[in-house]
């Protein structure tokens, strides 16, 4: 598949709202034309964004197992996260998107996670802030961490510690993060043992991003931006089963050029409402230029939302789709290539969630969206999870093996399923397009 003349430019800038200018690219060679895989050895990434939890507001939503709704005071989080790609150096990205006043951090580190709250022996390192140990982050701001020397492997999980000397208030956090996470009192960002991180939490606190400098093979990074599908709602915790994890497990083992993977999926979110904002953040177009345009080395987006707008908001498909197309809009605007998921089947997930999950009617909407996804060719490519993961007896359900039980989100092996069935030649002749 030939790549759209409208990728045939350079970004002349990537972060915040930096001026975007359009020049020729050189000619599509034959192996991007055909999808043979590219050769040769393209220029790697300077940076990529190797892990993301979006970040959402502090709320009430399970107090006992995420206390971001009263936030932090003399204490030192331990956030477990899975990075996506090989590299050997890192930066840390600490959120105070959603606090009620300026973030004091004094101290962060950095290491290759252990065993539950420790971590591998001889890995831990001191995370710098413009050459301090300490940052005051402004009220909805990001601190960027100074570079970190650290070797890390694709899907090696990492440790990010974060203490906040101060009461913060309600926590910028990523609600569900499918990972146990620690607690513990004072500055224990130096501790490698786990003994002092006495309290597992089921969510990330403040820390929402880590980038990599990565190995030669890297060009890039491919934002997938979702829901709690995306997300990996109901998939096995502290074995990061999510499909954008197996997305990364097969661009690692793929020879040649390869994209880093961002998970951009909150549990939840929606395209056309803010919907209980503290629990399922704000709706995609809003976090758009946070979550995707200006991760490091983005070069792709995979758009996989609306079937919370159909079963919590009984939207119509019209709607959804009016929203698809500004994103689009959005993503070429910044020479970007953007895939849309199809919605997976949610038949029988209204006797869980109420609601408009999975009735018939809804079930019309699911089908309307997917057949606009797949034949008006608005975006740059599609990915299939529907016709992956369907019932073939019944399409409007989950395949009983791909179905974690609530007829609604993938089993382990559902997410998987969905990884595998991603191009990922399509993914890399637009991502190299875009260089």
């Amino acid at each position: 598949m030939a790549v759209p003349s409208r990728f045939r430019r350079l970004r002349a800038a990537a972060l915040g709202s930096a001026l975007l200018v359009a020049l020729p690219l050189t000619a599509v060679t034959a192996a991007q034309a055909t999808g043979t895989p590219p050769t040769g050895s393209p220029a790697a990434a300077a940076w990529v964004n190797g892990w993301q939890g979006s970040p959402t507001a502090g709320g009430t939503f399970d107090p006992a197992g995420c206390p971001a709704d009263t936030g932090l005071q003399n204490q030192t989080v331990r956030n477990i996260v899975p990075v996506s790609t090989t590299g050997s150096t890192v930066r840390v990205r600490i959120s105070n998107a959603f606090g009620e006043a300026p973030l004091r951090v004094g101290a962060a580190s950095v290491a290759v996670a252990g065993t539950g709250a420790a971590v591998a022996p001889g890995t831990l390192r001191p995370v710098l802030f413009s050459g301090k140990p300490n940052v005051l982050i402004a009220q909805g701001g990001e601190a960027l961490s100074d570079p970190v020397r650290l070797d890390v492997r694709a899907l090696q999980r990492l440790s990010v510690s974060v203490f906040l000397p101060e009461a913060t208030g309600p926590a910028t956090q990523h609600n569900n993060s499918r990972s146990t996470n620690y607690l513990g009192s004072s500055n224990r960002t130096g501790d490698a043992n786990a003994q002092p991180f006495s309290r597992p939490i089921s969510c990330w606190l403040f820390a929402s991003g880590v980038d990599v400098q990565p190995e030669p093979s890297v060009v890039g990074t491919v934002v997938a931006l979702g829901d709690s599908i995306t997300d990996g709602d109901q998939s096995t915790i502290d074995a990061d089963q999510r499909y954008p994890d197996w997305l990364a497990r097969r661009f690692a083992a793929l020879p040649g050029s390869k994209l880093a993977v961002s998970n951009a999926g909150i549990g939840g979110n929606e395209l056309l409402f803010n919907r209980v904002p503290e629990l399922f953040g704000v709706s995609a177009p809003a976090r758009f230029p946070r979550d995707v345009l200006t991760q490091a080395g983005v070069r792709a987006i995979i758009l996989t939302e609306g079937i919370n707008d159909i079963g919590a908001e009984n939207a119509r498909a019209a709607d959804v789709i009016e929203v698809y197309r500004q994103l689009i809009t959005q993503a070429h605007a910044a020479g970007l290539p953007i895939y849309g998921g199809t919605l997976v089947p949610f038949g029988g997930s209204n006797a869980v969630y109420g609601g408009g999950y999975g009735t018939p009617a809804a079930d019309a909407q699911r089908r309307a969206v997917n057949d606009w996804i797949r034949g008006s060719g608005a975006f740059d490519g599609v990915i299939d999870f529907d016709a992956a993961l369907r019932d073939p007896a019944d399409t409007s359900r989950l395949l009983p093996v791909y179905d974690s039980g609530d007829h609604l989100h993938p089993s382990d092996a559902g997410y998987r399923r969905m990884a595998e069935t991603v191009d990922l030649d399509m993914l890399l002749r637009g991502a190299l397009a875009t260089r």
